[in-house]
């Protein structure tokens, strides 16, 4: 078999699931895996970098990922990504709560043997992209 066909990409979403906080012009995306044999994925590929990389147009200074390993879970924080902050922020989500989406929506390589503890309908990560359609 080949490494295509021994590895699926998904969105993130079919293998945890966040939560967005804020403080100032900080936001904080928890990122939860939805079983803890998938967790180790999670780890090896959602990365500060890849992280800054799919925020890139809101321009954080930095990028901060805390791993929660008891809790199959990490956050990520990032600074300077909400327009100024609630007080500040002109744009319709100045709390930054439809942020954890931005995570979710990002690629997952995941080994076949692993594909039955994904939760919903598993659609294949570029046939979900907008670029797509």
């Amino acid at each position: 078999m080949t490494r295509a066909e021994l590895i699926r990409t998904v969105e993130l979403r079919f293998a945890a699931h966040g939560r967005t906080g804020d403080k100032g012009n900080r936001s904080n995306i928890s990122v939860i895996a939805w079983d803890p044999a998938l967790y180790p994925l999670l780890v090896e590929q959602l990365t500060e970098d890849a992280v800054a990389r799919a925020f890139a147009a809101r321009r954080p200074t930095h990028v901060t990922r805390h791993l929660l390993p008891k809790l199959q879970a990490m956050n990520f924080v990032l600074d300077d990504v909400l327009d100024g902050g609630v007080n500040d922020a002109l744009n319709l989500d100045s709390h930054g709560k439809a942020l954890s989406f931005v995570v979710l929506a990002m690629p997952l390589e995941v080994p076949q043997h692993l594909l039955h503890l994904l939760r919903g309908p598993i659609t294949d990560h570029n046939d979900t992209m907008e670029t797509n359609r």
